[in-house]
């Protein structure tokens, strides 16, 4: 969320900044709100001060306790009920401002960094082991899918029966081959990037998916659940059940970041650096038709997230070792990718700046993204009252970053695309054999 005092005493340069995203921001409107709240603030404060005066003359008077007096307490009373009838209602309008506010803000996207590009023409910033070509194979090409369900490894019809479209399973060694990329992942950020490992909810409450910009605007993409709640009244024997709302998780930066919801982290601690691997829930509202085919899109897959809180002054700095960390894995898969700086209009509503980074798939003649690291700045932070105190004592909000390190099910699919052979198997980089007890390929099943 933006600092409203941005909007208040400099909106023509947020709008501009915020035009370059896309987003039309309404001056005139919160003018309008800035201008009703100053009125009705000065209304609220006069009104105070007014009855603070009536309630030291009651006082005085109540000191004397003859006739004279007693009348003029009994009008000063009346009129103090007046006062606070007033009062009530100018603090009633300045709530429904404030909400009014709020919730408008909560509808604003992050301001772009500076070095974002404008617009909606990404900028390539590198690429790693070349594109392998489809014609570069001994063997006409097969995609993912194919190749899984010629292997007998990957059932998608028994996916469909179990739960639905867009859901896949996985069987024998393909299964072995997914969980073992995650542990892979996992130890390399652990041993080789200093990440602490961490084990999340994978279910979630308003206020986390609020914290990091899930809610209110994309509750469409999100799984959400009931769950009944007792509470204790009064009366300890009687029990009343309220609902609750609950949401599966469609990424772990979500359970990770708000780790310092409603925190003040020492300096000392920081930067804290955390990861985990899960699995990820998405609705895909708005996909239809998108993807259909295979493992690129699905309700449910696993992924490995980095998330790092940071000082502010070295969050552009963590977030080009964050982009790294992400390469190394692909490095060490031996997979081909480039990397993307994402213009202005195709960031992510929380992020100041964004890469992505995409694996090349040979079968499809393209890169498709495997992992997008953005750094949102203080913008999830002042929705969580995330904060750090500073050499000085005092508080301030921490920068917050996150990224894929990485998407494992499109990790699979760039390993079964990319490390074909012309026999129809499969060879699994080096980096994994001591993950797969000593399977160095994936073959046909023998019927």
């Amino acid at each position: 969320m933006l600092d409203i005092n941005l909007l208040r005493t400099n909106i023509d340069d947020a709008a501009i900044k915020l035009y370059k995203r896309g987003f039309l921001l309404d001056k005139k409107y919160f003018q309008k709100l800035f201008h009703e709240r100053g009125l009705i603030r000065t209304e609220t404060q006069q009104l105070e001060e007014t009855r603070n005066k009536i309630s030291r003359k009651i006082g005085q008077l109540s000191i004397a306790k003859n006739k004279s007096t007693q009348e003029e307490s009994e009008l000063l009373k009346k009129k103090m009920k007046g006062v606070h009838q007033e009062l009530s209602l100018a603090k009633d309008k300045l709530d429904k401002v404030e909400r009014e506010l709020q919730q408008s803000l909560e509808q604003i996207p992050n301001i772009p960094h500076s070095s974002v590009p404008v617009g909606n023409i990404n900028k390539e910033i590198r690429n790693w082991g070349g594109k392998r070509e489809p014609n570069s194979f001994n063997s006409p090409i097969k995609d993912h899918v194919s190749i899984g369900e010629d292997l007998g490894l990957l059932d998608f019809s028994a996916a469909t029966k179990i739960s639905g479209a867009r859901f896949n399973l996985m069987i024998g060694e393909l299964a072995r081959l997914h969980r073992a990329l995650g542990q892979f992942m996992l130890d390399i950020h652990t041993q080789d990037h200093d990440y602490i490992e961490a084990y999340v909810p994978y279910l979630v409450n308003n206020e986390s998916l609020y914290g990091t910009g899930q809610l209110p605007k994309f509750e469409d993409d999100l799984f959400k659940t009931k769950q009944q709640k007792n509470q204790d009244t009064k009366d300890k024997n009687i029990k009343k059940s309220q609902e609750e709302n609950l949401y599966l998780i469609p990424t772990a930066e979500v359970p990770l970041t708000n780790y310092a919801r409603n925190e003040i982290i020492p300096l000392d601690s920081l930067p804290v650096k955390l990861t985990t691997l899960t699995p990820c829930f998405r609705s895909e509202a708005g996909s239809y038709g998108k993807d259909t085919r295979g493992l690129i899109r699905q309700h449910q897959f696993e992924k490995v997230e980095l998330v790092q809180l940071v000082h502010p002054h070295s969050s552009y700095e963590a977030l080009e070792q964050l982009v790294g960390h992400a390469e190394k894995i692909l490095q060490k898969l031996e997979l081909p990718y480039q990397v993307i700086l994402l213009s202005t209009k195709d960031m992510g509503f929380a992020a100041a700046k964004t890469y992505d980074i995409e694996v090349w798939l040979p079968a499809q003649k393209t890169y498709r993204e495997i992992s997008s690291c953005s750094n949102c700045e203080a913008f999830q932070a002042r929705r969580m009252k995330a904060r750090f105190r500073n050499k000085n004592g005092k508080t301030e909000l921490l920068h917050t970053l996150n990224g894929s390190g990485l998407a494992v099910g499109r990790c699979l699919v760039a390993i079964l695309e990319n490390h074909q052979n012309s026999d129809g198997s499969i060879s699994i980089p080096k980096a994994l054999h001591p993950y797969m007890g000593g399977i160095t390929q994936l073959r046909a099943k023998k019927k």
